[in-house]
């Protein structure tokens, strides 16, 4: 009965040194069997599988170590003693302590070409969500008891009332430092009576409602991202289309809807606190009556300021809501990737309001609103 515990036996075969294996090639029956295949010496051998009954990794890899650099030829093995060799040399790869060295300029150009990928990829990932909002939508109108007035509710509190106390506050601060670097910069003029019109047209034009869209973005978008993200992680979603629930009606619109249609509010309330923090400090520091600064408010903010307002605020909260959700269903593996959409909402939010901003600006001068 042959023996289970591995051996091998030299033999001279010629020009060549014979290695004839026997027993078991595997973890628990090696025993010594490493060492003395270490003072095995020639260059060229001839490896005889033949008696070898069994065989792991680890008795293919003494195997591979011994014929490693060396002319050899192995005979008498079975089929899946060839494959198993074959996997073990395939493995057998040299593996770098330190990654190679790349010149800055290209690591620099590199890091431009994936960032310049990712945000192509990101884009089109919101065009195709935007779609998928619009087809939700025209779905409600034709059926529109789907439609969640609850839902939509909920979030205009989340993100109206909660967001009044933060917003005023900005804003007014807002205000004061328009007027005080205003009245700063205007004095070497002789021309600070002139603050009423930076104020008033500040606020009204552009700080009100971009400043909103930017505290909503940070509050509101990153609220939606981590809510979403939270409930992919939790199957909840999933668990939704399983029940027949669609979760772009129950999730996505809304807090699309409930953005869209605050914003404007919100916008409108920014410029009004921004204006009110500007004349309290034009009263106390320039010695203008309130009185005086809301007549000249009056006389210097045309109505077109207030109407760009208006239709950048409803565009401005459709694209941060949309950022959020966005990348909130795109939460998956672990909650670390929730922390990942959730910058990434907020930042993708702040920077296509302020790229829309800039598209608004020119727009609206093109047709004569300045």
């Amino acid at each position: 009965m042959m023996s289970s515990a591995a051996d091998f036996r030299q033999s001279v075969d010629g020009d060549r040194r014979a290695v004839r294996f026997s027993g078991n090639l595997t973890l628990a029956c090696i025993s010594d069997l490493p060492k003395r295949l270490d003072e095995v010496d020639g260059t060229r051998l001839l490896v005889d599988l033949s008696q070898v009954s069994r065989m792991d990794t680890v008795g293919a890899w003494l195997v591979h170590r011994l014929v490693r650099g060396r002319e050899a030829e192995i005979v008498g093995a079975k089929e899946h003693f060839q494959v198993l060799l074959e996997q073990v040399s395939q493995a057998d790869q040299p593996v770098k302590v330190r990654p190679d060295r790349t010149p800055p300029l290209y690591r620099v150009m590199g890091q431009i070409g994936d960032a310049t990928s990712i945000a192509g990829r990101t884009l089109l990932g919101l065009l195709g969500f935007f779609g998928a909002v619009l087809v939700s939508m025209a779905a409600l109108i034709r059926n529109p008891r789907r439609f969640r007035l609850n839902a939509v509710t909920q979030q205009f509190e989340v993100v109206g009332i909660h967001s009044l106390g933060i917003v005023g506050l900005m804003s007014f601060l807002v205000g004061i430092v328009i007027a005080q670097q205003g009245a700063v910069q205007l004095r070497q003029f002789g021309a600070e009576v002139f603050t009423v019109n930076l104020i008033g047209r500040m606020s009204v034009k552009e700080l009100g409602v971009l400043m909103t869209a930017i505290m909503v973005a940070g509050r509101s978008g990153s609220a939606f991202a981590a809510q979403i993200g939270s409930m992919k992680l939790a199957e909840e979603v999933d668990a939704m289309r399983t029940i027949g629930l669609s979760p772009m009606e129950a999730l996505i619109i809304p807090r699309v809807l409930a953005t869209s249609l605050l914003m404007p509010l919100l916008g409108f309330y920014a410029a009004l606190v921004s204006i009110v923090g500007g004349g309290i400090f034009s009263w106390l520091a320039l010695d203008i009556p309130p009185v005086t600064f809301v007549q000249r408010i009056r006389e210097v903010v045309p109505i077109t300021d207030l109407y760009q307002a208006l239709i950048k605020a409803p565009v401005f909260g459709l694209i941060i809501a949309m950022a959020g959700c966005f990348q909130g269903m795109q939460v998956e593996g672990n909650a670390e990737a929730v922390g990942l959409r959730t910058t990434a909402a907020v930042v993708q939010g702040i920077f296509l309001v302020i790229v829309l901003d800039a598209f608004f600006a020119v727009f609206f001068t093109s047709i004569g609103w300045v």
